[in-house]
């Protein structure tokens, strides 16, 4: 058997090879690594029981919002309503004679027509004979009157000769006073036949547009037929606003109003001419009527969108993206005297160009956050950045 002689240093020291050593020095390193960590977590352990409430120093970073405090300013009222188009003064024209068949209809629906202007004729064949007859007849009574007449001359000259008496004098006064009598009757009779003739001319009872025509020729009609045409007086129209109890307290005769027709992006000016004295029990609202003048877009009849101005408010106003909303309501985000959020309940009140108007829950005083209140929650401490109200911006 071979074996290898060991080597040894001048010290008798056993010498190992170069590799051999470089191990040994690498797993001296790693065992005193470890070592060190598990000393370092012994030594990190001892610390956090030994005392308790120590905790690591944290650094608060919080959010910055933009906040506000409105103030209060001048908010014009608007009142938004709904309701249909109509004629100021819907007049039904209908048959004001005994009737008969219509002969002529001389007007469509669209076209403006005068006072007293003959809308519809009905035959006369039969009332213009009988009228032709009375007609006669006064003829009749004017002869006998004016022969009656010229014998009362007669016996007047020959009574103061003793020709006639006194008596045969008031005789022949008598019949002539008779005759002139049966003139007026068989006259007023005439009369009256024509101004039954008249009547069956249907006539417009005032200046106007005709908007339905419900007569044909040919047709039989009579009192009893209802109306044959309907037409607005003077053309002019009206928007009724249905309105609840309080929006109608809220306006007034003269209250401006701008009336817009559904499918239509045209506005049409108006004035509040009459509020319902009234309010139906059912539905609680009431009626303003709305005075429009005439224009074609405007069909009675027709629905419409109307907004009547109600005068002027102070309240606080703020943009919309400050307004917050959830099952309870509306409501906004204001800060406390430690700049904390607090929730506050609001009733929104005219929302226009200019902002919103708030009805109830603020004073104009607080600092109201504008914007992120999605992401805060009551309680939070934030960093404000002080805006200037709506108010006091310049208006473009």
């Amino acid at each position: 058997m071979n074996y290898e002689t060991p080597l040894l240093d001048n010290g008798g020291t056993l010498a190992l090879p170069a590799p051999e050593a470089e191990r040994g020095y690498r797993r001296t390193l790693v065992i005193g690594a470890v070592i060190a960590i598990v000393g370092a977590l012994v030594l990190g352990w001892w610390w956090m029981h030994s005392h308790p409430g120590a905790k690591p120093a944290a650094v608060e970073q919080l959010p910055s919002v933009t906040v506000s405090a409105p103030g209060r300013s001048n908010v014009a009222a608007v009142i938004s309503a709904t309701g249909t188009l109509a004629a100021k003064r819907d007049m039904p024209v209908g048959v004001a004679g005994e009737g008969g068949m219509i002969t002529r209809v001389l007007v469509e629906p669209g076209q403006w027509v005068g006072k007293g202007q003959v809308l519809a004729t009905i035959d006369r064949a039969v009332q213009t004979q009988t009228g032709a007859s009375l007609a006669a007849q006064v003829r009749a009574a004017r002869a006998d009157a004016g022969i009656a007449q010229s014998n009362y001359d007669r016996a007047l000259a020959l009574v103061d000769r003793g020709f006639i008496s006194k008596a045969d004098l008031e005789q022949k006064a008598a019949t002539r006073d008779a005759a002139l009598a049966r003139v007026k009757v068989a006259q007023a009779s005439l009369d009256e036949q024509l101004a039954r003739n008249g009547r069956l001319d249907i006539r417009a009872p005032e200046a106007g547009l005709i908007l339905a025509r419900g007569v044909e020729a040919g047709q039989i009609v009579g009192a009893s037929s209802g109306t044959l045409f309907r037409m607005a007086e003077r053309g002019e129209m009206e928007m009724r606003a249905q309105l609840s109890e309080g929006d109608l307290a809220a306006i007034h005769v003269g209250s401006p109003a701008t009336v817009r027709p559904v499918g239509s992006n045209v506005s049409y000016s108006g004035t509040v001419w009459q509020v319902s004295p009234v309010i139906d029990t059912q539905t609680r609202q009431g009626i303003a009527r709305i005075a429009l003048s005439y224009n074609p877009a405007l069909r009675p009849g027709g629905f419409a969108a109307a907004e009547i101005g109600g005068g002027s408010t102070s309240a606080p106003l703020l943009p919309n993206s400050a307004i917050q909303s959830d099952d309870r309501g509306n409501f906004v985000y204001v800060l406390d005297a430690n700049d904390k959020v607090v929730r506050r309940d609001v009733k929104v009140g005219e929302v226009s160009d200019n902002g919103v108007a708030i009805a109830e829950g603020l004073s104009g005083s607080e600092r109201v956050v504008l914007s992120a209140g999605a992401f805060l929650a009551p309680g939070q401490k934030v960093k404000p950045i002080l805006q200037k109200p709506l108010s006091q911006k310049p208006r473009g």
